[in-house]
This record gives C-alpha cells, sequence and structure tokens, in this order.
C-alpha cells in the first residue's frame, strides 16, 4: 500500500483515494489520485511520480491495457482558457463548440459582440489589453485573411504569459504560418489549422468533416505538448476527420480544390442562375455551390487568391481549360456547318472528276465557274 506521506503535502489528501484505488481492481473510469488541475500543478517531478505509480499498480492488479484510456479520459478532463480573437460569424461558430466541451471561452474583436457573447457564455472584452490581461491558454485567430497582420501586430503581447499558444483557422496555411514565426515571440507556441467547413456546412454537426492541422512549433515541455493536443481533441470529439499536413502541402492541395470551387461558384453567381419547375439533381448542385460560396464575403475569396501562392497557377489553368473546351465544342460545330454549307459541292466531286476526262471544248459551259477553273488547272 502506498502511504499519502510519499508525496508532497499538496497531494497528500490523495494518499487514501489511491490506496483505496488499488485495492478496486476493476475501476476503469479511474484517471488520477487528485483533480486533474492538481495533477498539473503539483510539479513536473510529482506528476511523473505519481504517473509512475499509477501505472505500474495498474499493470499489477489488471489483465488489461488501460493506460491508453487513462491517458485519454485525463487529456478531456483538462478545461481550456480559449480567447477568440475575431468574434463574428465564424468566431461564434467555434465558440459555441469550445463552451459545449466546458472550457472558458474569451472573445474579442473590433465591433461589438457583447449580447451575441453573453448568450453564448462567452465573455466579451472590448479592449485587446483587458483580453490578454485574463492571460488566456490559447489565444484562437478568427480574422479575416486580409486582417491578420493587422491584429497580431495590434496585440499586446507583452501582457501574454510566455508559454501561450496561439492557433489559426484561416483558409490558406503558409501566410499564418510564416507571420507567426516573423511576429510571435519564440516562446509562444504555433498551431496552424483549417475546419474545412463553415457554418453552412456544419450548421448539421461536424463528424466526419475534415480538419487539417499542422503543430508548426509546440514545445516539448509535457503541458504544452498536453494542452496542444486538448485543443485538436476539442474537433475530434465533435467527429472530425482529422489529417496532419504540412502548411506547404495544404495549400497546394486546397488551391486545387477550394480555390476552384469558390472561384466556380463566383462564375455561376454572375450567370445569375434561379431554380425552375424543373430542376435536375445536377442543376440542384450548382444551385447549393452558388449559395455555399456566394455566401461567404468576397474578401475570403480574394485571399483565398492573394495568398496561395498556388492559385495563380490554378486560375491560368481553368482559363486554358474553357479555352481548350471551347475550342473542341467550334471545331465540332465547324464540322456541322461545313457540311450544311458546302455538302452539295462536295457532292460534285465525284461527277467534277468524271467530266474532266471529257472533251473540254464539248462540256466546258456545263461545269461551275469553280470546277472549270479546277479543270484548267490539271
Amino acid at each position: 500500500m502506498i502511504s499519502s506521506t510519499n508525496f508532497h503535502p499538496s497531494t497528500a489528501a490523495a494518499g487514501p483515494r489511491l490506496s483505496s484505488f488499488f485495492h478496486r481492481r476493476h475501476s476503469a473510469a479511474f484517471i488520477s489520485p487528485a483533480s486533474p488541475f492538481q495533477f498539473l500543478f503539483c510539479g513536473a517531478a510529482i506528476r511523473r511520480r505519481l504517473r509512475s505509480l499509477t501505472v505500474r499498480s495498474i499493470d499489477a492488479a489488471q489483465p488489461y491495457d488501460y493506460e491508453s484510456m487513462i491517458s485519454n479520459q485525463f487529456q478531456k478532463s483538462i478545461k481550456l482558457k480559449v480567447a477568440i480573437v475575431g468574434f463574428g460569424n465564424f468566431g461564434q461558430f467555434l465558440a459555441k463548440a469550445i463552451v459545449r466541451q466546458g472550457h472558458t471561452v474569451l472573445a474579442y474583436s473590433r465591433s461589438d459582440y457583447t449580447e451575441a457573447a453573453a448568450r453564448l457564455g462567452v465573455t466579451f472584452f472590448n479592449d485587446a489589453d483587458d483580453l490578454c490581461e485574463e492571460h488566456p491558454e490559447v489565444i484562437l485567430l478568427c480574422t479575416s485573411i486580409l486582417s491578420t497582420e493587422a491584429v497580431l501586430r495590434s496585440l499586446p503581447l507583452q501582457r501574454l504569459k510566455r508559454s501561450t499558444l496561439f492557433v489559426d483557422v484561416l483558409s490558406v496555411k503558409e501566410f499564418p504560418r510564416n507571420l507567426f514565426m516573423q511576429i510571435l515571440p519564440t516562446d509562444f507556441d504555433i498551431l496552424c489549422t483549417h475546419p474545412m467547413f463553415g457554418p453552412e456546412s456544419g450548421k448539421n454537426g461536424w463528424t466526419d468533416l475534415t480538419f487539417v492541422y499542422d503543430k508548426v512549433r509546440i514545445g516539448d515541455e509535457e503541458l504544452k505538448t498536453l494542452r496542444a493536443e486538448r485543443f485538436l481533441n476539442i474537433f475530434a470529439e465533435e467527429g472530425c476527420r482529422m489529417v496532419e499536413m504540412s502548411c506547404a502541402e495544404h495549400d497546394r492541395h486546397a488551391a486545387g480544390s477550394q480555390f476552384i470551387t469558390h472561384t466556380t461558384g463566383r462564375i455561376l453567381e454572375k450567370l445569375m442562375l434561379t431554380s425552375t419547375p424543373i430542376n435536375t439533381k445536377g442543376y440542384e448542385t450548382l444551385l447549393n455551390l452558388v449559395e455555399n460560396t456566394a455566401g461567404d464575403s468576397f474578401d475570403l475569396y480574394y485571399g483565398l487568391f492573394m495568398y496561395n501562392n498556388n492559385a495563380m497557377e490554378q486560375l491560368e489553368r481553368l482559363d486554358l481549360a474553357f479555352e481548350s473546351l471551347k475550342k473542341e465544342l467550334f471545331g465540332h460545330l465547324h464540322g456541322v456547318l461545313r457540311k450544311q454549307l458546302f455538302g452539295k459541292s462536295e457532292s460534285l466531286e465525284g461527277e467534277r472528276l468524271k467530266l474532266s476526262k471529257l472533251p473540254q471544248n464539248n462540256h466546258t459551259a456545263l461545269l461551275p465557274s469553280e470546277m472549270v477553273r479546277g479543270v484548267d488547272n490539271k
């Protein structure tokens, strides 16, 4: 039996609970001898000792492997303080899930969203200094692509903890990555992410929707790695398909999928398509595409073009593809028109050849002028 005297006084009260746990051989729900917050802040050495003793005891007492289960349960029990910078439509959309999972959410935006924040259980700040003085563990940037740099440079970074984790959710990834690396102190962690969905496509839940992330700069300290994993777990718990991918690879793929999708939707919007009494499934798909893309601001679309190095190439390929299709279409049209316009003349080719073999002085008058010239050139 392990006595409480083996531990720091701050965890002494955990001794009886830890002791009784070792006698409850089938208790799979046990996570740690103290609360998650006690476990986090009692010191790294104590936590390592505590975890080591717990794991060894489980190995000795149980025929099953509960270590991974305990790790997952412990991770889910950690609650973060997340500050959302940019509390517009998308920021509020993410806040709903974060609050629902029990995390503390703060918000800051240039516009006043006090009422909207209150409805969501979020504390809203009109001043960035006041927000940063709350020392959030995570700063989640939900600004537009075009305003990201200005907003990031305006934040009073000196008021934050030096270990703060910065996360973005922009639709391009190399741009914020380079910006973070350039502006943020080296003590700050960086996690670049892209939820491949929005308020419209994710309104019925996030199950099987793709969430891309790149751990650009995460410290080796246990608390830092655990914090990054806990933030990612917010989306995993909502059912997202988690995809780890470099920022550069993301932008290559996104230019060929997301940018092309938005471009096609914008082109169709210019056609002013409307529903008809005889819509086909394909036409309904086009109408939905227009609705999903045109509903986003033009700044978002412009940002996809301006801040993704691969977008121009895709735009040129799209233009070439359209020209190629027109050429193929007009080529077929040319064949049809040629047959309609010149089919009768071309059907006389055989007759022309026959007549060309006859004496010209007897039959010249019977031939069309072009045929006469053709015979004369023989």
